[in-house]
């Protein structure tokens, strides 16, 4: 997926906006982040899902996602 499509996507849901962390792009609704771009150099986007959201989505499409570490309910 092209930087350009996520970012359209990411900004195609109710309330959301772009902003940043640390100096990559990122989208949050209500203030919240659910998605980034801090891997685009590295051919891929990050979202905010809960664990079992990861585990259904991986196993859905495992091309297309992989599940992050998670270490109790925090992102590492």
């Amino acid at each position: 997926m092209k930087v350009s499509d996520f970012r359209r996507i990411a900004l195609s849901f109710p309330a959301a906006e772009e902003s940043s962390h640390m100096g990559q792009p990122d989208f949050r609704v209500d203030g919240r982040i659910f998605a980034t771009l801090a891997s685009a150099k590295q051919g891929y986007g990050n979202l905010m899902l809960t664990l079992e959201q990861q585990t259904a989505s991986s196993r859905k499409c495992p091309k297309s996602f992989s599940q992050s570490q998670v270490v109790g309910d925090a992102w590492a």
